[in-house]
């Protein structure tokens, strides 16, 4: 694979997985993240550039961008969780989430778009979720953020798919990463690991789509769950523990996540 690919939110999960899987595929591979010393260090391990980015400022971004290059694919990765009831959530915890999930996105996506349209190709990927399609109780904030990047990236493709460029949303399901700390998984299903996310991005390039849910099967699970009335649906999320795993957690298994986020 013959690609300059940036990753941003890379030192860890998702992203640094990607990293991995796209390195050991060929890729020139440039990865970014807000924590200076873990991209650093993931960045020496992995044999791969590595820069701070703070998705949020554009001197950041188009900083980071500089220092990748011509770059084919953007992969916005970078992400936050707070979790817990909505009457919980401060201000600050709002504002954060959708500035780094939300307009994060939205800041790469448009800073790509300057470099790639001219060229009259690209391809950028956003890491949204399937949050942002199926509500639960404890997440709103997050639900909110991700629902705006799966509309942001659907638009944004319709715009601009006829002038070479792919737009494409990812969307995984509950994934071991530290998104998740303290909490359970649904009863019955097992949680996605962060290679499955990376296998599948991998396949994205190489086939661009609009979207791609991981794994396959819950994305036909989702579609065809529109369908159902709302009493059935609240049922089977009851029968899976969906209305209780983001309110009833291990807050202690969360601290060292929750202060991090927090900055």
């Amino acid at each position: 694979m013959s690609k300059v690919i940036a990753i941003t939110g890379a030192a860890r999960g998702i992203g640094l997985a990607t990293a991995r899987a796209l390195k050991e595929k060929g890729a020139t591979v440039v990865i970014g993240d807000i924590d200076e010393a873990a991209v650093k260090e993931a960045g020496e391990r992995l044999g791969v550039a590595a820069y701070p980015l703070d998705v949020t400022s554009r001197e950041s971004f188009t900083a980071f961008l500089e220092s990748a290059g011509r770059i084919d694919v953007l992969i916005n990765n970078a992400g936050i969780m707070p979790i817990g009831p909505v009457t919980g959530e401060s201000d600050a915890d709002a504002r954060r989430c959708l500035d780094i999930n939300v307009h994060g996105v939205m800041l790469g996506t448009k800073l790509a778009l300057e470099r790639m349209l001219p060229r009259g190709r690209g391809h950028i990927i956003n890491i949204a979720s399937l949050a942002g399609v199926l509500y639960t109780p404890g997440l709103a904030l997050y639900n909110a953020s991700k629902a705006a990047v799966v509309g942001f990236t659907e638009a944004t493709r319709l715009e601009v798919r006829d002038r070479g460029i792919h737009v494409s949303a990812v969307l995984p399901t509950f994934t071991n990463t530290e998104l998740v700390a303290g909490t359970a998984s649904p009863k019955g299903q097992k949680n996605a690991e962060p290679e499955d996310i990376a296998a599948a991005v991998v396949a994205l390039i190489g086939r661009p789509r609009p979207q791609v849910v991981v794994p396959a099967k819950l994305g036909r699970q989702v579609r065809l769950g529109g369908f159902f009335p709302d009493r059935v649906r609240q049922a089977m999320a009851r029968r899976l523990g969906l209305d209780k795993i983001f309110l009833e957690y291990d807050p202690d298994a969360r601290k060292a996540y929750d202060a991090r986020i927090r900055g």
